[in-house]
């Protein structure tokens, strides 16, 4: 979706197939008109868009091997590979800007940020894919060189979908935004003044992976927050390579956070809505990048990959879920609540239909088909008179708590709050003695338990003096001071431990 690319012709008539291979059924229509349901499990939203040719690749000859097939499904012809994938809708080289808007769900997403969910939009796909004109439009554009109302993006049309609802509900609503980027690992805020440096990112139970000390700026009007958008852009880092000229060398992540005010023994509601533009992945011998380029991409694919690997693991059902790895890179700890929480997500799948792109473009719709199968369980965010969330929403590890009886404390048995947090424990073990597998460590114990094969006892020699090793305390004695020690100390030791073996491979 570059902005020198041509729009080329509609594509080829291709044969439909009668069926869908297994693992890509189309979702039924009923399934899609019926929209998130508060505490029911509700499946991402997954749409696919395909960019056109560019002009180097009209010139240089290359195939198109993608071809729409209309009702939400797509072909890919080429030699050795025959595939169709289905998605909620796909928008073809002839779609526009606004019809992407309305097919997406984007309109229904702003609706319900307004209500109080946390919802999240995200653009993935190669480099030079689309992603950011997706999100944005043209990326030559400026506070004085608008983009052409037609080719505005996600964004934009977002900002005007929003402040239209805040001004029919008059001072209701209060209205700021935040923008990052993760760079090389790294946090910035991309709306404080003055130098970047890098931002510490924190976990607490009520607001789960949050970054400390960054910019919030309320604004009121389309200008002010289309201004802080540019402003935020173009600090971001940007590089050109062999495949793009305008490579983002950084994961970017626009918030809106959209606040009702409570209205007498009503409490608030404190929605988001977060725009996520993903670097691209990328190949180093086609790009021909080198020197930093080289460490940037080598970072951008290791976030991506640990992106890839939590979705993975959320796409199978929920009792057979293991441990997700959500801690491995500072992207998934951001994007927790959205994959596998109470969140609500749009992802938005960009590829190129050239034949010279057909390996990452197979590897995207394979990475899209496996988002379709991911699960949340949405639920409003309410806040109380003071502005606190009335509810804890995460475990120490970073994992979203989304079962009834968690948030729900005060119905839940003592066993039960204790068993979960047990299974929490046992599974960071268990990834404690593959990391020390890995970097040759000995293996050894934490705080008095063992890494092994069952389950620790939640307070065997938990040394803090709340009861004898090996018992439960008193009734009245509060379970989690201890437990939550010891998943502390595992996370920071895991957390060591993951940087060496990425500081020591190869």
């Amino acid at each position: 979706m570059e902005p020198e690319g041509e729009q080329g012709g509609d594509p080829q008539p291709y044969p439909r197939p009668r069926t869908l291979p297994q693992g890509k059924e189309r979702p039924s229509p009923g399934e899609e008109r019926e929209g998130p349901v508060e505490g029911r499990e509700t499946r991402l939203r997954v749409v696919l868009r395909v960019r056109p040719l560019t002009c180097t690749e009209t010139r240089r000859g290359d195939q198109q091997v993608v071809h729409s097939l209309g009702d939400g499904a797509v072909h890919v012809s080429a030699a050795r590979h025959d595939a169709t994938f289905g998605f909620s809708a796909v928008f073809d080289a002839g779609a526009s800007q606004e019809s992407v808007f309305e097919g997406s769900g984007m309109r229904q997403l702003v609706e319900l940020a307004i209500d109080g969910f946390s919802c999240t939009v995200f653009a993935f796909g190669q480099t030079g894919s689309g992603k950011t004109y997706t999100l944005m439009g043209p990326l030559a554009q400026s506070s004085t060189h608008p983009a052409s109302p037609a080719l505005l993006g996600l964004m934009q049309r977002s900002f005007t979908c929003l402040l239209e609802q805040s001004r029919s509900r008059g001072s209701d609503l209060a209205l700021s935004a935040s923008y990052l980027e993760i760079y090389n690992e790294q946090i910035r805020d991309l709306l404080s003044p003055g130098p970047a440096c890098a931002l510490p990112l924190r976990w607490s139970k009520t607001r789960g992976f949050y970054v400390e000390n960054q910019l919030s700026v309320e604004f009121e009007s389309l200008e002010a927050i289309v201004s802080l958008l540019l402003q935020g852009s173009q600090r971001r880092r940007t590089s050109a390579h062999a495949l793009n000229r305008h490579s983002s060398r950084s994961h970017a992540l626009l918030t809106i956070h959209v606040r009702s005010r409570a209205a007498g023994a009503c409490p608030g509601k404190q929605g988001t809505l977060c725009f996520v533009d993903l670097a691209g992945s990328e190949r180093v011998k086609e790009t021909g990048s080198s020197g930093e380029l080289s460490v940037e991409a080598n970072s951008i694919n290791r976030s991506l990959l640990a992106l890839g690997h939590c979705i993975s693991l959320l796409a199978k059902p929920r009792g057979r879920r293991t441990h997700i790895p959500y801690r491995d890179s500072k992207l998934t700890r951001l994007l927790a609540r959205s994959l596998g929480g109470s969140g609500i997500t749009l992802m938005v799948a960009c590829i190129s239909p050239s034949s010279r792109c057909l390996s990452e473009t197979l590897s995207t719709l394979h990475y899209a088909s496996r988002a379709r199968r991911v699960t949340t369980r949405p639920l409003a965010n309410r806040v109380s008179q003071t502005g606190n969330p009335s509810e804890p929403l995460f475990s120490p590890s970073g994992t979203p708590l989304t079962h009834p009886f968690i948030h729900r404390p005060s119905q839940v048995s003592r066993e039960k709050l204790l068993q979960t947090l047990e299974q929490e424990i046992h599974a960071l073990q268990l990834e404690n003695l593959s990391l020390r597998q890995q970097l040759c460590l000995p293996r050894v114990p934490v705080r008095g338990t063992e890494v092994a094969g069952n389950p620790p006892k939640a307070w065997a020699g938990s040394g803090d003096g709340h009861g004898p090793a090996g018992q439960l305390p008193p009734e009245g004695t509060p379970a989690w001071p201890s437990l939550y020690g010891l998943l502390r100390d595992f996370v920071v030791e895991n957390e060591q431990m993951r940087y060496r073996r990425l500081v020591w491979d190869p």
